[in-house]
């Protein structure tokens, strides 16, 4: 009779072995002591002094195979699912229950190619021998490995699983989905390499959604094999989507792992399924017609949200007085001029002005600025405060140099900060040169000793803007050197010869320094040199005044241009107070050329915020389309430290420089 279950286990053993066979975590001795303890009385008599089945040999075999389990359509079986084996039934079913209790542990190996005693002889003492029958298997070539190997095998096989079983876990089918969508479209660098890949995990991840249970789950993994994903620089994408970080610093943070040579993404990321959710959104909240963008116009705005409005008689020139318009005029000495405070210029000047009129620095390139409102007048409000209005600055920066700094990822908070601008795809870069000579730039954007950081390095290697910046801060006024420091600005790859020159703000102590080059950059052009100390900084060189005229959307700078309106920003009017307040001071025949930015993501509702990446894209591409008619100017936002020269007429005609 045992010789039949015998034959039934080496059976079961060649359909399992069809298989990836595994173990389950159980005790030997555990295995052993079910195997004897489930006879049934009188099937295990006594021989001599241990009961007939308690064999040394026997014992070794399910010590050594007798958790081996395959997983075969989705269940589990193991060597003990036998049927038909008279007395040894019990024996088997108790062994089955108990190693198919235990989760799978690891793949099985072995170093041996047999397992236990086919037969062995026993002489006894009438003369007589007796066959013993054990159990028994040859294992395929595919479990047997050398001892040297096995340990290595086993714990990489191990390792590989549980990488795989905590992929399947914690990312997210939505997270796959968005890289593979990046791939397709072609906006994921190197993504070709690394899409069967992760359409593999796809496959993975919606079979292991399907499943219910803790015991399905592990036999879908080990019965896969190792796919471990997670540890791949794919993977590390697919952790910070699913850990739910930004979709463009998660690209960036993995493009910088595949290309670490200052790789550069020249456009944000966006899906159609991200694409989907805000279309649905901005439907569900009735803001498909806010969308939609154009220049304001005077009839537009009501008197309540109008701090000045130029009543008079607009003259008609004729061509000698445009040609003498276009001549700079002998401005006062700024030393002369008295100096009001923005908070005095409104409540104290404005309202017995009758004319105003301005002069537009070229350190003002960055402050020209456009008011825009709906195209449809009825249109839903899906800004943060009660109007439908919205503005957007000179190279589509919300709040010039700084918040375009803030824009690129650069702080803007540290005691002391240089920034420098362009309006080109040239590659310049700002150098610092502290006191000891360790020069900032690209070479050495850090300082172990001081903590200045160059944090923003933009247009390097390829032009990718012409809107770009760059940026070095001292988070600590008291870690600075005391000495002289010396600013300059290096053209390192010239690429347009449009377009030319740059701005660099400095900010130090709550006060803001501009500086404004207007010539092509050919080589190293220092910006300032200037001592510090404890009483401040003390200039010792600097650029030049610019006082060069050029024209700015249809107006000269350095020349004084009449004001048609004062203004707040809209997230002031009517009382209200929302974020930065912003003051227009928009000029006759100042106009926008081409197209602006209809809004930015820092304007809309809360309820957007979500699709924020979306709505990024949307409103580079929404713009407003080309108007004569459109109310533009200046605009100075209360963040920044700034002025304006002025020249106000009324009871008596006045010039004073106005500071913001």
């Amino acid at each position: 009779m045992f010789t039949k279950f015998k034959e039934a286990i080496m059976a079961q053993a060649q359909v399992m072995q069809q298989h990836q066979l595994f173990r389950t975590d159980i005790c030997k001795d555990k295995m052993w002591e079910t195997y004897l303890s489930s006879f049934k009385e009188g099937t295990n008599p006594l021989y001599k002094e241990r009961t007939e089945h308690d064999c040394q040999v026997c014992k070794q075999f399910i010590r050594s195979v007798g958790n081996i389990v395959a997983a075969i359509d989705g269940e589990i079986v193991s060597i003990w699912d036998v049927e038909d084996v008279g007395i040894y039934q019990p024996v088997a079913d108790a062994l089955s229950i108990l190693v198919k209790s235990k989760q799978i542990s690891g793949i099985f190996l072995s170093v041996e190619q047999k397992i236990g005693v086919d037969k062995n002889r026993q002489l006894l003492k009438s003369g007589k021998v007796k066959v013993w029958n054990h159990f028994y298997l040859a294992l395929p070539s595919s479990v047997v490995v050398s001892n040297l190997y096995i340990g290595t095998k086993l714990s990489q096989a191990r390792g590989n699983m549980e990488v795989f079983h905590r992929g399947l876990k914690e990312l997210t089918l939505d997270a796959a989905e968005t890289i593979l969508e990046l791939i397709e479209q072609g906006s994921l660098y190197r993504g070709e390499e690394h899409k069967s890949a992760v359409e593999a995990f796809i496959c993975y991840k919606k079979k292991w959604n399907t499943l219910t249970s803790d015991v399905h789950k592990d036999i879908f993994v080990w019965q896969q094999g190792v796919y471990p994903i997670r540890n791949t620089v794919i993977g590390s994408l697919l952790i910070d989507l699913s850990e739910g970080k930004d979709l463009d610093g998660s690209v960036a943070s993995y493009e910088a792992k595949v290309a670490p040579m200052n790789y550069k993404r020249p456009k944000s990321l966006i899906t159609r399924g991200m694409i989907d959710k805000a279309e649905k959104k901005v439907d569900e909240l009735g803001f498909l017609s806010a969308l939609a963008r154009r220049y304001a116009v005077t009839d537009d705005i009501t008197i309540n949200n109008v701090l000045f409005a130029d009543r008079a008689a607009k003259k008609q020139m004729g061509v000698f007085d445009s040609l003498a318009a276009s001549i700079p005029e002998s401005i006062p000495s700024l030393d002369k001029i008295e100096e009001v405070s923005i908070e005095t210029f409104v409540s104290e000047i404005l309202p017995k002005a009758e004319t105003i009129e301005v002069v537009p620095e070229n350190s003002h390139l960055g402050n020209f600025v456009s008011l825009i409102a709906p195209i449809d007048k009825d249109a839903s409000n899906m800004l943060k405060w009660k109007n439908n209005f919205s503005w957007s600055y000179a190279g589509e920066a919300t709040d010039s140099i700084k918040e375009r700094v803030k824009s690129a990822g650069g702080s803007v908070t540290g005691d002391f900060r240089a920034s420098l601008s362009w309006y080109n795809r040239d590659d310049l870069d700002l150098h610092l040169v502290e006191p000891a000579g360790e020069n900032i730039c690209y070479r050495n954007k850090y300082s172990n000793r001081t903590g200045a950081i160059l944090d923003v390095d933009m247009n390097a290697g390829i032009g990718t803007t012409r809107t770009p910046v760059e940026n070095i801060t001292y988070p600590k006024r008291d870690k600075m050197m005391e000495g002289i420091y010396h600013i300059y600005v290096h053209q390192y790859s010239q690429r347009e010869t449009v377009d030319y020159g740059f701005e660099v703000e400095i900010e130090f102590g709550g006060v803001v320094y501009n500086y404004a080059y207007t010539k092509p950059v050919t080589d190293c052009i220092t910006v300032v040199k200037f001592r510090l100390n404890d009483n401040g900084i003390e200039f010792l060189e600097s650029l030049p005044s610019a006082t060069t005229s050029k024209e700015v959307w249809g107006v000269d700078t350095h020349v004084f241009q009449k004001v048609s309106m004062i203004m707040y920003s809209p997230n002031h009017w009517d009382g209200e107070q929302t974020g930065n307040k912003h003051y227009f001071f928009m000029l006759e025949e100042c106009k926008q050329e081409g197209h602006a930015r209809g809004f930015y993501n820092e304007f809309l509702t809360d309820d957007l915020r979500e699709h924020r990446k979306v709505f990024e894209v949307l409103g580079s591409r929404m713009k407003t389309p080309e108007s004569e008619d459109q109310l533009s100017g200046l605009g100075f936002s209360s963040t920044q430290r700034n002025s304006i020269l002025c020249r106000v007429t009324g009871s008596f005609t006045r010039t004073i420089k106005v500071k913001v």
